[in-house]
């Protein structure tokens, strides 16, 4: 079921109405997992799991057929839809699960008790119990303590959970940066034995905890965690092993700095970083346009293919490490300032501006850019949007009328007046067909 974003004192609200409307009709219910981890961490849960004793066939009856989804109901699992800003429910039958033949599913379940549903649960802080009702704690995994010591720890045999979900693995760097908590020793040295089996996981599950780890606070921490345990060569062997080779922990962790510095981060400023890195930055015209395929583009595409990325998070990729790469080349040899405008403005007018002006500025912050690029740039962005993509003094209708040819000629015209208009060599569209005029005699070519 697709994610829907709700209001927490209404989510919160209905979770507490599942669990009362169980307990009325005669069933255990608790909240479980992750909602009880963040009440008692003080943070608002995200979402609401409930655990009860009554079967899903129950749970469908109690909630009624057009209120519960039961796509899970094979292992137990009932979706009920709240009212209106509330969110669904998951509500799971207490159960324990037999062997894992997939890495990621049991192969079925046997519906049990409070205590044996515990057993069966990643983590020790995520396999607590919450009775709303009356404010008590149900703990038969120590995940109390551990969420006071602040430790990520396995429940029981940790070879054996991650062997259940290969993914767990990822959720454990997660958990243990975005927490800013330990990870257990025991837990830990299962990962790094057990790490090359996360590529088992479906590429969408991989991207998706990708996308929350570099999101999320501790970011940074998260990424020198994959680096450590040996899973960011599984999940990102091209930057992780750049040809063939691990990259140094020192070079990784200048990327996960600047990651860690940004203001809105997301999956592409973060891959854009981690391939700058990796690829050492090769001869390139540094005023080719954003639309021409550049030398580091085969890997961003390689990735996102892999990964499964939508096109927009691989375009918006190989288009920020372009970006930088540029500007970083404008600077260097000129100076932004004096760069002339045409070779500046692709960049600049571009919708993810925002986006690269926070990665200058978080690059500049941890001592990989130009602060005083940075700020220019940040202050180029402030002026208004006709200054930095003003309208084209020229249309291909116009060209057509002034007698060039339909086709390759007519982009090629078009782009040099544009460029003669972002450099002010050209400012009316009179100008603009004179100089045309001009120019495209028998001998001339644009």
């Amino acid at each position: 079921m697709p994610a829907v974003a709700a209001d927490p004192e209404a989510a919160r609200d209905f979770a507490l109405t599942v669990v009362s409307r169980l307990r009325e009709a005669g069933h255990e219910a608790f909240w479980a997992g992750g909602c009880v981890r963040d009440e008692l961490l003080g943070r608002t849960p995200a979402d609401y799991d409930v655990a009860t004793s009554a079967r899903p066939e129950v749970v469908r009856e109690l909630f009624g057929r057009r209120r519960t989804l039961a796509v899970g109901a094979a292992f137990g699992v009932m979706t009920i839809v709240g009212p209106r800003g509330a969110g669904h429910v998951e509500v799971t039958t207490f159960r324990t699960d037999a062997a894992y033949t997939d890495g990621r599913h049991p192969a079925g379940v046997t519906f049990s008790t409070p205590e044996e549903d515990a057993q069966r649960r990643d983590f020790t802080i995520n396999g607590l119990f919450f009775d709303p009702l009356i404010g008590k704690v149900h703990d038969y995994v120590g995940g109390r303590a551990d969420l006071e010591q602040g430790v990520v720890r396995a429940i029981g045999v940790a070879s054996q959970r991650f062997a259940e979900d290969h993914l767990r693995m990822l959720r454990a760097v997660r958990f243990t940066a975005g927490f800013g908590f330990v990870l257990e020793s025991q837990t830990r040295a299962a990962i790094e034995r057990m790490a090359p089996r996360v590529t088992s996981v479906s590429p969408e599950r991989i991207a998706a905890e990708l996308r929350l780890m570099v999101a999320r606070h501790g970011r940074e921490a998260a990424l020198d965690l994959l680096l450590d345990t040996g899973l960011a060569a599984e999940v990102l062997p091209e930057v992780a092993l750049p040809g063939g080779s691990p990259l140094p922990r020192e070079t990784w962790q200048q990327a996960s700095r600047v990651i860690g510095a940004l203001d809105e981060p997301a999956l592409p400023l973060a891959l854009a970083m981690l391939v700058d890195v990796s690829a050492p930055e090769q001869a390139e015209n540094a005023v080719m346009p954003p639309a021409v395929r550049r030398p580091h583009s085969q890997l961003v595409h390689t990735i996102g293919t892999r990964l499964r990325l939508s096109n927009d998070e691989t375009n918006a990729t190989d288009w920020l490490l372009a970006a930088v790469r540029s500007l970083h080349r404008l600077q260097t040899e000129s100076g932004l300032a004096t760069a002339s405008w045409s070779s500046l403005q692709p960049w600049l007018a571009d919708p993810r501006r925002a986006q690269l002006a926070d990665l200058l500025r978080a690059r500049a912050d941890t001592g990989m850019g130009s602060p005083e690029a940075a700020s220019w740039i940040t202050a180029q962005l402030e002026r208004p949007a006709d200054e930095l993509d003003p309208p084209p003094l020229l249309t291909g209708h116009d060209l057509m009328a002034a007698g060039i040819a339909k086709g390759r000629e007519i982009g090629q015209w078009l782009g040099e007046v544009r460029r003669r208009q972002l450099d002010a060599e050209l400012t009316s569209k009179d100008e603009a067909l004179a100089w045309l005029t001009r120019q495209s005699s028998p001998d001339a070519s644009p």
